[in-house]
This record gives structure tokens, C-alpha cells and sequence, in this order.
């Protein structure tokens, strides 16, 4: 199974920061697409990823138009992740699916409301209190990447600790 996480138009460093530290040691690939609310040499993005930078598979999109145009949402396994999705994350089969992409809003706006409706049968969400708006943006791509693994039983992850090895 290979794990797309793609973010979009991303404003906080330290949460890409977080993201990317999330890709690297789950083997997710990670997409970027600008404009970015920082510069990619950010202290505070670098601080967050601590030294996986270069253990991340990354790849840059100069807009959200470029990415579709690359990665069809209609040719790929796409899923749209949003406060306003019809599907709880967790009631998505991933196992059926040898790639699967994530999109994730900015932080301030989440996704473009047309795309959502564009796709709505493909947006899910993380249920929560209706009181609050949302949960930190790299807390929801951990808590939907690892249920992706999870489903697919960890593939090719490091279940055990070496501290109990023999």
C-alpha cells in the first residue's frame, strides 16, 4: 500500500513540520502544494521534522490545478479529508486500494468547498464534539495515516521493538 499525504497550501511550519516527521517514519509520501505559508528553510519546519528530512519522499505542486492535473482525481484512489465530509475515515476499505492519496486543507480554510462537493462520496472526516471546529492538522493526517496501516496490518512497519528482540 503506498500512503500519499497531500497538503495543501499549508500556513503553520511546525505542523508540516510534524506531517513530514509522520511520512518519514511511516513511509508516506508527502505532497506539498503551494503556496506555502512559510519558506521550505523554516526553523520551526525543521525543528518539527527533526533530522527525517532526509528520509521523506517529497514532492512540490506550484498549485492545487497542477496536482489534479498530475493525479486525476478520477484515476486515483483520492479521499478528501474535511470537517464537512459525509464519511468517517475509519469506514473507508483502504485494503481494496494498492495507493491511496489524502488531501488536507490549509489550516485556516481547510479544502476549496467546490472540490469538496465535486467529490463528496470521497470526503471523510474524524468525528468530534460540534462545539469545537477542528483538531490540529498534523493530529488528523497521523490519526488517518495510521488507520490506513492499520488496516493493512502495518505493512512493511517495525511492529515489534528491538528493546524486546532477541
Amino acid at each position: 500500500m503506498k500512503i500519499n499525504i497531500v497538503m495543501v497550501e499549508p500556513e503553520i511550519p511546525q505542523n508540516t513540520g510534524n506531517i513530514a516527521r509522520t511520512c518519514a517514519i511511516t513511509g508516506a509520501k508527502l505532497h506539498l502544494v503551494k503556496p506555502l505559508g512559510f519558506e521550505i528553510n523554516d526553523k520551526y519546519l525543521k525543528r518539527a521534522g527533526l533530522d527525517y528530512w532526509d528520509k521523506l519522499d517529497i514532492e512540490y505542486h506550484e498549485s492545487l490545478q497542477e496536482f489534479l492535473e498530475k493525479y486525476k482525481p478520477e484515476e486515483n484512489n483520492m479521499f478528501f479529508a474535511s470537517t464537512k465530509a459525509t464519511h468517517c475515515y475509519s469506514d473507508v476499505d483502504y485494503t481494496k486500494f494498492d495507493e491511496v492519496f489524502v488531501l488536507y486543507g490549509k489550516e485556516t480554510k481547510g479544502l476549496p468547498e467546490d472540490l469538496l462537493q465535486k467529490y463528496i462520496e470521497n470526503t471523510i472526516r474524524i468525528p468530534m464534539k460540534k462545539v469545537l471546529r477542528s483538531l490540529n492538522l498534523s493530529n488528523s493526517v497521523a490519526i488517518i495515516t495510521y488507520e490506513i496501516l492499520r488496516q493493512v496490518k502495518f505493512e512493511e512497519l517495525q511492529e515489534i521493538s528491538e528493546y524486546f528482540e532477541e
